[in-house]
């Protein structure tokens, strides 16, 4: 099992203390557990046979991608954006990193014929799933990609924060709405079209035959303060990256985050 937060040799320094890459108390917490993930997969294999294989859907100009072909892995990014995947090469080619990104138009549906079955060691799938038509399906997917002992990194909407959420906008309403809602949406105009809570995401996981390992809530608080307070407040921003840290897998906190980050294996 993946455990612990310290930064291996596989990301670029400061991604598991200070700055991460994204320089965001959103992004931290998953951060640090792709940097756990990177060196569980790195123990024991040769410095010449270091390099991962990475596949990150829906992976956009590479905010993830970049910072670990950086750290010398192979990362295969799949999005529908042309643009998106033409910032992505432009990015890789000023970087010298031109080799190690490969940019492939298409998304989850598409992946089985874009990617090699049993060929990725770690898949990223953030903020993709809630928008897929079959999410079951699109797991099954995911796990198809992935060799025996490669790791999922999903990151989708939390059903609960979303409750939570509206109740502090001042619509109970809405509120009540996401509790019976089989999406776990709000109303028509809600921008997110499904949320899980964390006992129907471990479910789903678990079906498409991947093993949860981990549980982390992303944004537990960083949402509910405002940017102009940090600003104001010297040392704010830090201090807040540091709660987050200490929330993100400490329930109740982490299971009203407002997304959920899981890693999952295949046995």
């Amino acid at each position: 099992m993946v455990s612990g937060t310290s930064l291996p040799a596989g990301l670029p320094a400061g991604a598991a203390s200070g700055p991460v890459p994204g320089g965001s108390a959103r992004t931290a917490v998953v951060w640090e557990v792709l940097s756990a993930v990177v060196a569980d997969a790195q123990a024991g294999r040769s410095p010449d046979h270091a390099a991962l294989e990475v596949v990150d859907v829906g992976g956009g100009t590479g905010g993830f991608a970049v910072p670990l072909a950086e750290a010398g892995h192979r990362v295969t990014v799949v999005d529908p954006s042309p643009d998106a995947l033409a910032a992505l090469s432009r990015r890789a080619d000023e970087r010298g990193l031109a080799d190690r990104v490969r940019a492939v138009q298409g998304d989850l549906d598409d992946l089985a014929t874009l990617v090699d079955t049993a060929s990725a060691d770690l898949v990223l799938c953030h903020s993709v799933l809630q928008v897929v038509d079959n999410p079951a399906a699109a797991l099954a997917t995911l796990a198809g990609v992935l060799r025996p002992g490669g790791r999922l990194s999903l990151l989708v909407g939390n059903r609960d924060a979303a409750v939570l959420a509206r109740a502090l906008a001042g619509r109970p309403d809405e509120a009540a709405h996401v509790l019976t809602d089989p999406a776990g949406r709000w109303g028509a105009a809600d921008g997110v079209p499904r949320r899980w809570t964390p006992t129907q995401i471990t479910e789903l996981v678990t079906a498409a035959g991947l093993h949860v390992e981990q549980l982390h809530g992303v944004r537990v608080v960083a949402d509910l303060v405002p940017s102009a307070l940090l600003d104001a407040e010297p040392g704010a921003a830090a201090a807040l990256l540091a709660l987050e840290r200490t929330l993100a897998d400490r329930p109740p906190f982490r299971d009203l985050a407002t997304q959920l980050h899981v890693l999952a294996v295949r046995r």
